[in-house]
This record gives C-alpha cells, sequence and structure tokens, in this order.
C-alpha cells in the first residue's frame, strides 16, 4: 500500500481522494500544483481550488461538480471540461476524470479523482486557429513548401494573387510560378533557407495561371519542426504592380502634392473671397508649371464684360488687361458655355484661338501664349463662378494630369468660395438678427412696463372678492415672464455688440444666495431649497446684480426641469481664492453628448416635454456673466437623476467690465 501512495505522490498527473461523503482524503503533489494550495485532509469537500467554472466561463456551484455528482451517483462523470481558479486568481483549464470506488461488499467509499491540466494544449489550439484564420485572410500570398520545392499550403490570397485554387496547385513545385529566366531564384532562395536565413522584400517577377507576369515583393523564412529542424520554407508574396506604377508618378507629384496640402489648408481656413481666389491663381499655376495664370471672376466690370480678371500670376496685370475679356472669346465658350476644359497644344495652329476679336491672336505686348490650359470653375448649384487660365511660351507644356490636378483644385475652390459667400451672407444676417433683436427687446420693453402698471392699477381697484382680481393677478404674472424674457433678450443683444455693463463690489455671497432663496420661495413653494455651507460668510468682489441673476436663473431651471421632486440643494464653499456655488436638483438630467452645447445661444436641449418652454438664452447669459467674472460655469448630470450646475469666481481679483 505504502509503495503504491509513493507512485501515485509522484505522478505527473494530479490525482485525489474524496470518501463517500466528499471530504478530501488524499491528494498528490500534481494536485497541489494545479490547486495552488494545500486542501486540509477531512476538512474539506470536493475539490481543492478555490473556485471553479464551466467551460464557458460560467460559474459552476462545487456541489455539482463531477467529483460530487460522481460520488453521489456512484457513476463516472468524464470528459467534461472544467476551469478551475487558484488564490492567486489564476485558472487552469481541466479535464478531471473522477471514478467511484467500491469495497468488497459492493458498497461505495468513495471515488478517485484524476485531473488533466489542458491549459497549455488550449492556448495551443487558439493560436493556431487564429494564426491560421490570419493567414486565411490576409491579402498577401502566403504558400508554404518543402525543401525541395513542394507547395504543401496554398491560401485565398495566393488563389487571388496567382489564380490557382488550392487544389490545382498543392502538390505541385514552385516553379509553375516562376518564369523559366529566374529559375536559378529558386535555388538561390533555397540555399539561403537551409542555411537558417531568411529573404526580406525580394522584388523579383512571377507567372500567374494565365501566363500573366506579375511584379511582387517575397519574403521568405524557414519553417522548423518541433526539434528547431528546417523542414520547409514560408513565402509571403505581395503584388507590388500598382506600386512599382505608382512610384514613378509619385516622383512627379511630389511637388504638387506639397503645394496641394498646403493649398487645402489655407484655403479651409480662408473665408475671404479676395486671398482665396489668389491662392487659387498661384497654387494651380504652380502645379501646372504654367509660365502665367489667371482667374476671371464672374461678375461684371465697368464695361459691362462678363468676366472680370481678378487674380494673376507669373505676370503683371497689364499683362492680362490689355487682352480681350474671354467673354468674349469663341474658344472660351468652351469652358464658360458649355462648361469643358479647353487644352491647346499650339495655339498658333489652332483657328479657334486666333477669332478673338479684336486682336485675332496675341496682342502687341501680351505674353506669348503657345500652350493654352482654361478649366471652369463651377459652384454646387452649376453656376459658373469663374475661370482658370494658364498660358506658356512653349508648346505642349499642358497634359491630361494638368486638367485633372486643376479639376481638383477647382472643385475645392468652388466649394471654399461658396462657404465664403455664405459665410458673408451668414454674418450680414445673423448682424440683422441681431439688431433686431436688440431693437425689437428695446421698442418691447417700455409697452410691458405700461401694461404691467395699468394692471397693477386695476389689480388695487378691485374688491378683494372681486373674481376678476385672480385672472388681473395672473395676467401680471404672464407680463413678468414677458418683461424677463424682453430682459434676457436685451442682454444677448448687450453681449453681442460687448455691451453688458458689470459694476463691481465686495458682498457676502452666502447673504446673496439666502436672499435669492427666499424670494424664489415666495413665487414657487413646489420645492424645498436646502442649503449645504459649511461657512458663515463668503466675501467676493463682483457684480452682485450679474451673479444674482445667475443664481435665479439656476434655481429657475432647477425647478423646471424637475417637475416630479420636491427640493433643490444649493452648496458654498471657498478655495484656492475662489468660491465655488452649486445648484442641484433631482430632475430629468441631460445627456452627456449635450453638456458641450447647452451653454450655446438659444440651444435648448433635446426631448424635453412640450410644456418646458423656453428659447435657450438663460444658460448662454448666464455662461457669458461667469465668463466675464473670470469664471467658469460646470454641469454634471446623469439621465433620470438630475443635475448640478456650478460656477466659480475669483474671490478677490478686480476684473475690469
Amino acid at each position: 500500500m505504502q509503495v503504491r501512495i509513493f507512485h501515485i505522490n509522484n505522478l505527473p498527473v494530479a490525482v485525489y481522494i474524496c470518501n463517500n461523503e466528499g471530504y478530501i482524503t488524499y491528494y498528490n503533489r500534481a494536485a497541489v500544483k494545479i490547486w495552488g494550495r494545500e486542501p486540509e485532509i477531512g476538512m474539506e469537500l470536493w475539490n481543492g481550488s478555490s473556485k471553479l467554472y464551466y467551460a464557458d466561463g460560467s460559474p459552476l456551484p462545487i456541489e455539482v461538480c463531477p467529483m460530487a455528482l460522481t460520488i453521489k451517483h456512484g457513476v463516472a462523470v468524464e470528459g467534461e471540461e472544467i476551469i478551475l481558479q487558484r488564490p492567486d486568481g489564476t485558472k487552469r483549464n481541466i479535464l478531471p476524470y473522477p471514478v467511484p470506488v467500491y469495497n468488497a461488499a459492493g458498497e461505495l467509499t468513495g471515488a478517485t479523482n484524476t485531473l488533466i491540466d489542458i491549459t497549455d494544449q488550449k492556448v495551443d489550439d487558439g493560436k493556431q486557429s487564429m494564426l491560421a484564420a490570419i493567414i486565411e485572410s490576409s491579402d498577401d500570398a502566403i504558400i508554404s513548401k518543402t525543401l525541395d520545392g513542394i507547395i504543401t499550403s496554398w491560401n485565398f490570397g495566393a488563389q487571388k494573387l496567382f489564380g490557382y485554387t488550392e487544389n490545382e496547385i498543392v502538390g505541385r513545385h514552385i516553379t509553375k510560378l516562376i518564369p523559366i529566366e529566374r529559375i536559378n531564384e529558386e535555388d538561390e532562395i533555397i540555399g539561403k533557407i537551409r542555411q537558417g536565413k531568411g529573404v526580406a522584400h525580394y522584388e523579383t517577377i512571377r507567372m500567374s495561371k494565365t501566363g500573366e507576369q506579375i511584379q511582387i515583393s517575397l519574403t521568405v523564412s524557414p519553417i522548423r519542426n518541433s526539434k528547431g529542424v528546417i523542414i520547409g520554407a514560408s513565402k509571403i508574396a505581395r503584388d507590388i504592380t500598382r506600386q512599382k506604377n505608382t512610384e514613378n508618378r509619385l516622383q512627379r507629384y511630389a511637388e504638387s502634392l506639397e503645394v496641394l496640402n498646403n493649398f487645402g489648408k489655407v484655403v479651409s481656413e480662408n473665408m475671404e473671397v479676395e486671398s482665396i481666389l489668389q491662392k487659387v491663381t498661384d497654387a494651380t499655376t504652380q502645379l501646372t508649371g504654367a509660365a502665367y495664370g489667371s482667374f476671371f471672376y464672374n461678375q461684371a466690370d465697368e464695361r459691362g464684360e462678363p468676366f472680370t480678371l481678378f487674380a494673376f500670376s507669373g505676370a503683371p496685370r497689364e499683362a492680362f488687361e490689355h487682352v480681350g475679356m474671354p467673354g468674349n472669346s469663341t474658344i472660351s465658350d468652351h469652358t464658360f458655355k458649355n462648361l469643358t476644359t479647353v487644352r491647346v497644344d499650339d495655339s498658333n495652329k489652332d483657328t479657334r484661338y486666333n477669332k478673338n476679336a479684336p486682336y485675332f491672336g496675341i496682342p502687341a505686348g501680351h505674353q506669348q501664349v503657345a500652350s493654352y490650359l482654361a478649366i471652369p470653375v463651377i459652384s454646387k448649384s452649376g453656376t459658373v463662378i469663374g475661370g482658370l487660365f494658364y498660358g506658356h511660351p512653349d508648346t505642349g507644356r499642358f497634359t491630361f494630369e494638368h486638367e485633372q490636378l486643376v479639376a481638383g483644385v477647382s472643385a475645392q475652390a468652388a466649394i471654399a468660395l461658396d462657404n465664403a459667400k455664405l459665410y458673408e451672407e451668414i454674418k450680414v444676417l445673423n448682424s440683422k438678427k441681431d439688431e433686431f433683436i436688440g431693437l425689437a427687446s428695446h421698442e418691447l420693453k417700455t409697452p410691458v412696463t405700461s401694461i404691467n402698471g395699468y394692471l397693477q392699477i386695476v389689480e388695487r381697484n378691485l374688491d378683494t372678492d372681486d373674481r376678476n382680481k385672480m385672472f388681473v393677478s395672473k395676467a401680471r404674472l404672464q407680463v413678468g415672464k414677458l418683461a424677463s424674457l424682453i430682459a434676457d433678450l436685451l442682454d444677448v443683444s448687450k453681449i453681442q455688440t460687448g455691451k453688458l455693463p458689470f459694476t463691481y463690489a465686495s458682498f457676502d455671497m452666502l447673504h446673496l444666495l439666502n436672499e435669492v432663496a427666499e424670494m424664489m420661495h415666495q413665487t414657487n413653494t413646489s420645492h424645498a431649497i436646502e442649503f449645504d455651507f459649511d461657512d458663515t460668510e463668503l466675501m467676493v468682489y463682483a457684480d452682485q446684480q450679474r451673479i444674482e441673476q445667475v443664481i435665479i436663473n439656476l434655481i429657475s431651471n432647477a425647478v423646471k426641469y424637475s417637475p416630479n421632486a420636491d427640493r433643490i440643494i444649493i452648496r458654498a464653499s471657498a478655495a484656492n481664492n475662489k468660491i465655488k456655488v452649486s445648484v442641484q436638483d433631482f430632475g430629468i438630467g441631460i445627456e452627456k453628448e449635450q453638456h458641450d452645447r447647452i451653454f450655446s445661444r438659444f440651444y435648448r436641449v433635446e426631448n424635453l416635454a412640450a410644456h418646458m418652454s423656453g428659447l435657450g438664452i438663460g444658460l448662454y447669459i448666464t455662461n457669458e456673466i461667469i465668463k466675464r467674472h473670470k469664471g467658469k460655469l460646470h454641469v454634471a448630470s446623469t439621465i433620470g437623476e438630475g443635475s448640478v450646475f456650478s460656477f466659480e469666481i475669483p474671490v478677490s481679483q478686480p476684473v475690469k467690465a
């Protein structure tokens, strides 16, 4: 018996024994290694690990683990993969093999469980599956072959590149892909592989199933077996036909791309028409290699000509102004009426060019033009914005590639010009809107004040029990809301013009909060206002009236947007020479995506109930007031839980109004 225990204890496989009640009575050293601990003999049930899981990672109750089921039912439960967790948190994948043990009388005395650790196997299988998936999904051709050159594997990328299916090519010699004049390359590559050396980015030519020669880049690596012996080679072949063709073109376009990049950045950041037109003309003149270029803008000049010279490059303005405008030219009709590009290799031989009255050719003193290129600039709506014209004294200087480059730039220019035009229109409309808001608010202020005064007189002259008194009171309430709205609109107008007045003085922030809270409570009794102050006084140097306006707005919003709550909390504290005030509600909350936008002018939170009215200017004014105090306004909010609006302003640093 002792000999048997000795052998079991030294087995490399984990073995442990439980009695018929499930208590562990024995385990070997391999079991301790798997569990990561030593269970107390006779005190622990079913298994020595701290936690068990099914193969899918869900928790496995210990009372239904394979060992427990074997003892409970007296039947072996084999081959069910489980995961056990060690005390250090690491996990192992295990195949348990519990077997019931019976005595001579046929009575169940317990069970023996053998644990097979398959963790490394699972990791290897996962790696192999992932590797196979990566190889199969690769766009590159990935091929393996023996040292004798016999193809042993072939991915879908290889099929796309060479045209052979896996069934057609596996088992064939690699030379089937190599042109006869390059067969010696295979011997050189295999020679390096046999020495354990790889071949990286070897550019060569291989042959497809149809006989087409393909420019490829080869990377070849040795394949070793588990003992490190080289048994073959893996090849990664990438089609570089397009790359080689592109390299030649990239060399020519290097300077052009730099010009385009600079042009795109400058134009996208610019909203001035004159600047955009000049940048377009300069950039395209450089791109085409033209000796001179010009941009004729679609607007009538003082002579009534339909196109006016606006920008020029490569020659002085006089050189362009002395020639007839393109609107009168037969050749320019293709550009401005037919909306097509015109490219002339030799204007002296093109009869269309010589029909331009009054010069019928090159005017005296004008720059010589042999090569000519004209491209229309067309807006998104199809309107001709203008035209780009290029000239060169040598023949044949402009190509189709130049046409494409300039056409691309002209499209960008058209968008930029449309944007610039829209920007100017928006500026004008915005200015008119602000002017209207300021004027309308100012004009409304006086009659609203008069209406409120008349309503006060009427209210005072009505008897206490007169039912009309209630209607007058409600009318005054609505007039008060209108007056508040007009005041906000006036503030918006003053903010836009930089004329919102500020008067700074020292005051106690806590006293102001109490006053505002008491005033708000008189007009709205639906919410209790709770205070959370640690200080008895918080002095600050600021505009008391404007800060009061901020506090009123935050409290009003807290009440409005928490209709189902009955309280709000106001907190105030001082730290780092700043005072922080926050107003917390327990209302509907604001989506995180809208936090950065709620301080914008006229922005309203989306998905609000219809009865929650507003113009979206309160928080905008509040934010502007706090910014004028060199402070910051913050929001923290969760949908369904409420919001906290807080602001920080300096305690004692005067701010110039």
